[in-house]
Protein backbone atom coordinates (compact mmCIF):
# COMPACT_ATOMS: atom_id res chain seq x y z
CA UNK A 1 0.00 0.00 0.00
CA UNK A 2 1.43 3.50 -1.06
CA UNK A 3 2.40 5.91 1.43
CA UNK A 4 -1.12 8.85 1.73
CA UNK A 5 0.58 12.21 0.26
CA UNK A 6 -1.96 15.22 0.24
CA UNK A 7 -0.02 18.11 -2.64
CA UNK A 8 0.98 20.79 -1.23
CA UNK A 9 -1.39 23.23 -3.12
CA UNK A 10 -4.11 21.11 -1.55
CA UNK A 11 -3.16 21.54 2.22
CA UNK A 12 -2.73 25.56 1.21
CA UNK A 13 -6.15 25.28 -0.06
CA UNK A 14 -8.25 23.28 2.11
CA UNK A 15 -8.12 25.77 5.49
CA UNK A 16 -9.05 28.72 2.92
CA UNK A 17 -11.80 26.40 0.99
CA UNK A 18 -13.59 25.45 5.07
CA UNK A 19 -13.47 29.30 5.78
CA UNK A 20 -15.43 30.16 2.95
CA UNK A 21 -17.62 27.69 3.20
CA UNK A 22 -18.23 28.38 7.16
CA UNK A 23 -19.00 31.54 6.31
CA UNK A 24 -21.30 31.38 3.88
CA UNK A 25 -23.30 28.98 5.15
CA UNK A 26 -23.20 31.17 8.40
CA UNK A 27 -24.67 33.80 6.38
CA UNK A 28 -27.51 31.78 4.82
CA UNK A 29 -28.47 30.07 8.38
CA UNK A 30 -28.59 29.44 11.84
CA UNK A 31 -25.97 26.92 12.75
CA UNK A 32 -26.31 24.50 15.34
CA UNK A 33 -23.25 21.74 16.05
CA UNK A 34 -23.76 19.11 18.65
CA UNK A 35 -21.85 16.38 20.12
CA UNK A 36 -17.97 18.07 19.56
CA UNK A 37 -17.29 15.74 22.58
CA UNK A 38 -17.41 12.70 21.04
CA UNK A 39 -14.97 12.85 18.01
CA UNK A 40 -11.31 11.61 18.78
CA UNK A 41 -9.28 13.65 18.08
CA UNK A 42 -5.84 13.11 16.04
CA UNK A 43 -6.80 9.51 15.80
CA UNK A 44 -8.16 7.94 12.86
CA UNK A 45 -11.94 6.85 12.44
CA UNK A 46 -14.72 6.99 9.53
CA UNK A 47 -17.20 9.75 9.90
CA UNK A 48 -21.03 8.26 8.83
CA UNK A 49 -23.71 10.68 7.06
CA UNK A 50 -26.95 10.29 5.98
CA UNK A 51 -26.95 12.48 2.67
CA UNK A 52 -30.15 14.03 1.18
CA UNK A 53 -28.81 16.90 -0.96
CA UNK A 54 -25.75 18.13 -2.53
CA UNK A 55 -25.04 20.56 0.59
CA UNK A 56 -24.15 18.03 3.27
CA UNK A 57 -20.39 17.01 2.13
CA UNK A 58 -19.40 20.77 2.19
CA UNK A 59 -21.34 21.42 5.19
CA UNK A 60 -20.10 18.74 7.47
CA UNK A 61 -16.55 18.94 5.98
CA UNK A 62 -16.24 23.09 6.58
CA UNK A 63 -17.59 22.63 10.32
CA UNK A 64 -15.79 19.40 11.30
CA UNK A 65 -12.78 20.20 14.04
CA UNK A 66 -10.37 18.31 12.10
CA UNK A 67 -9.63 18.04 8.23
CA UNK A 68 -11.95 15.15 6.68
CA UNK A 69 -10.76 13.07 3.45
CA UNK A 70 -13.85 12.75 1.77
CA UNK A 71 -15.42 10.65 -1.32
CA UNK A 72 -17.21 12.20 -3.96
CA UNK A 73 -19.25 10.45 -7.03
CA UNK A 74 -17.31 10.73 -9.90
CA UNK A 75 -20.44 12.09 -11.86
CA UNK A 76 -20.50 15.19 -9.84
CA UNK A 77 -16.81 16.00 -10.84
CA UNK A 78 -18.85 16.34 -14.35
CA UNK A 79 -20.16 19.35 -13.22
CA UNK A 80 -18.66 23.25 -13.57
CA UNK A 81 -17.96 24.50 -10.37
CA UNK A 82 -18.83 21.85 -8.58
CA UNK A 83 -15.69 20.36 -9.89
CA UNK A 84 -13.24 22.87 -9.69
CA UNK A 85 -14.34 22.62 -5.72
CA UNK A 86 -13.95 19.15 -5.64
CA UNK A 87 -10.66 19.13 -7.09
CA UNK A 88 -9.02 21.99 -5.14
CA UNK A 89 -10.46 20.51 -2.24
CA UNK A 90 -8.91 16.95 -2.86
CA UNK A 91 -12.15 14.85 -2.80
CA UNK A 92 -11.35 11.22 -3.97
CA UNK A 93 -13.65 10.36 -6.63
CA UNK A 94 -15.39 7.63 -6.81
CA UNK A 95 -17.17 5.75 -9.33
CA UNK A 96 -20.51 3.66 -7.95
CA UNK A 97 -21.25 -0.01 -7.94
CA UNK A 98 -17.94 -0.15 -9.33
CA UNK A 99 -15.26 -2.48 -7.58
CA UNK A 100 -12.13 0.12 -7.38
CA UNK A 101 -8.91 -1.70 -5.86
CA UNK A 102 -7.01 1.07 -6.31
CA UNK A 103 -9.84 3.87 -4.92
CA UNK A 104 -9.83 0.78 -1.64
CA UNK A 105 -5.91 1.18 -1.23
CA UNK A 106 -6.40 4.93 -1.33
CA UNK A 107 -8.69 4.78 1.41
CA UNK A 108 -6.97 2.96 3.66
CA UNK A 109 -3.64 4.22 2.81
CA UNK A 110 -5.69 7.46 4.36
CA UNK A 111 -7.09 6.20 6.99
CA UNK A 112 -3.73 4.14 8.14
CA UNK A 113 -1.95 7.01 8.05
CA UNK A 114 -4.25 8.63 10.61
CA UNK A 115 -6.50 10.75 8.45
CA UNK A 116 -10.42 10.55 9.66
CA UNK A 117 -12.57 10.30 6.07
CA UNK A 118 -16.43 11.15 5.30
CA UNK A 119 -18.45 8.41 3.89
CA UNK A 120 -22.16 8.08 3.04
CA UNK A 121 -23.50 4.72 2.93
CA UNK A 122 -26.34 5.16 1.42
CA UNK A 123 -24.20 5.72 -1.41
CA UNK A 124 -25.58 9.18 -2.92
CA UNK A 125 -28.04 11.62 -2.20
CA UNK A 126 -31.45 10.37 -1.10
CA UNK A 127 -33.20 13.40 -2.63
CA UNK A 128 -35.86 13.72 0.44
CA UNK A 129 -34.88 13.65 4.14
CA UNK A 130 -35.86 9.80 4.87
CA UNK A 131 -33.29 7.59 4.59
CA UNK A 132 -32.67 4.85 2.32
CA UNK A 133 -30.99 1.70 2.63
CA UNK A 134 -27.56 1.49 3.05
CA UNK A 135 -25.17 -0.27 0.15
CA UNK A 136 -23.64 -3.68 1.75
CA UNK A 137 -20.10 -2.90 0.15
CA UNK A 138 -19.43 0.00 2.38
CA UNK A 139 -19.75 -2.79 5.29
CA UNK A 140 -16.10 -3.77 3.72
CA UNK A 141 -14.44 -0.34 4.06
CA UNK A 142 -15.53 -0.20 8.17
CA UNK A 143 -14.70 -4.02 8.07
CA UNK A 144 -10.93 -3.80 6.54
CA UNK A 145 -10.75 -0.22 8.08
CA UNK A 146 -11.03 -1.38 11.98
CA UNK A 147 -11.49 2.12 13.50
CA UNK A 148 -13.87 3.39 15.14
CA UNK A 149 -17.32 4.68 13.36
CA UNK A 150 -18.69 8.03 14.12
CA UNK A 151 -22.30 8.57 13.15
CA UNK A 152 -23.34 11.83 12.23
CA UNK A 153 -27.28 13.27 11.84
CA UNK A 154 -27.21 16.34 9.67
CA UNK A 155 -30.65 18.34 9.68
CA UNK A 156 -31.94 21.12 7.13
CA UNK A 157 -30.31 20.19 3.95
CA UNK A 158 -33.13 19.38 2.21
CA UNK A 159 -33.49 19.59 -1.56
CA UNK A 160 -35.40 22.78 -1.16
CA UNK A 161 -32.93 24.63 1.31
CA UNK A 162 -31.39 26.72 -1.43
CA UNK A 163 -34.66 28.17 -2.27
CA UNK A 164 -35.35 29.43 0.77
CA UNK A 165 -31.79 30.42 1.86
CA UNK A 166 -31.61 32.77 -1.34
CA UNK A 167 -34.89 34.54 -0.12
CA UNK A 168 -33.11 35.16 3.30
CA UNK A 169 -35.78 32.99 4.93
CA UNK A 170 -32.46 31.62 6.79
CA UNK A 171 -33.53 28.31 7.13
CA UNK A 172 -31.61 26.12 9.94
CA UNK A 173 -28.87 23.78 9.74
CA UNK A 174 -27.95 20.96 12.46
CA UNK A 175 -25.12 18.87 12.40
CA UNK A 176 -25.30 16.27 15.27
CA UNK A 177 -22.18 13.73 16.34
CA UNK A 178 -22.93 10.57 17.93
CA UNK A 179 -20.63 8.51 20.46
CA UNK A 180 -18.05 6.50 18.25
CA UNK A 181 -18.65 2.61 17.92
CA UNK A 182 -17.11 -0.76 16.42
CA UNK A 183 -18.80 -3.00 14.28
CA UNK A 184 -19.19 -6.55 15.15
CA UNK A 185 -17.21 -8.91 13.09
CA UNK A 186 -18.72 -10.21 9.75
CA UNK A 187 -18.68 -13.24 7.70
CA UNK A 188 -15.60 -12.51 5.51
CA UNK A 189 -16.36 -16.00 3.32
CA UNK A 190 -18.77 -17.77 1.67
CA UNK A 191 -22.67 -17.45 0.97
CA UNK A 192 -23.80 -15.66 3.89
CA UNK A 193 -21.06 -12.85 3.38
CA UNK A 194 -23.68 -10.57 1.73
CA UNK A 195 -26.19 -10.49 4.40
CA UNK A 196 -23.46 -10.45 7.43
CA UNK A 197 -22.52 -7.03 5.41
CA UNK A 198 -25.80 -5.65 5.15
CA UNK A 199 -26.43 -6.07 8.40
CA UNK A 200 -23.30 -4.12 9.39
CA UNK A 201 -24.19 -1.64 6.88
CA UNK A 202 -27.89 -1.28 8.45
CA UNK A 203 -26.45 -0.85 11.97
CA UNK A 204 -24.21 1.75 11.57
CA UNK A 205 -27.57 4.05 9.88
CA UNK A 206 -29.27 3.09 12.73
CA UNK A 207 -27.05 4.57 14.72
CA UNK A 208 -27.25 8.00 12.12
CA UNK A 209 -31.45 7.49 12.36
CA UNK A 210 -30.93 7.89 16.21
CA UNK A 211 -29.63 11.29 15.66
CA UNK A 212 -32.11 11.87 13.57
CA UNK A 213 -36.17 13.40 14.02
CA UNK A 214 -38.65 10.71 13.14
CA UNK A 215 -39.53 12.31 9.66
CA UNK A 216 -35.60 11.60 8.80
CA UNK A 217 -35.28 8.08 9.94
CA UNK A 218 -36.59 6.39 6.86
CA UNK A 219 -36.38 2.64 6.41
CA UNK A 220 -34.91 2.73 9.92
CA UNK A 221 -37.41 4.50 11.80
CA UNK A 222 -37.93 1.39 13.76
CA UNK A 223 -34.41 -0.06 14.90
CA UNK A 224 -32.99 3.52 15.73
CA UNK A 225 -29.98 2.71 18.05
CA UNK A 226 -29.66 4.58 21.48
CA UNK A 227 -26.47 5.90 22.23
CA UNK A 228 -24.92 5.05 25.61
Amino acid sequence: MNEYQIPTRIKIARPIIKFLLRSIFHLLSPITIEGKENIPYGKPYIVAMNHVSLFDPPFITSFWPEMLEVIGAQTVFEKPGQRELLKSYGVIPVHRGNYDRALLDKLFSAISSGRPLLIAPEGGRSHETAMRRAKPGVAYIFEKAKVPIIPVGIIGTTSDYWKHAKRGKRPPLTLRIGAPFNLPPSISKGKDRHASRQLNSDLVMSHIARLLPEEYRGVYAENAVEHQ
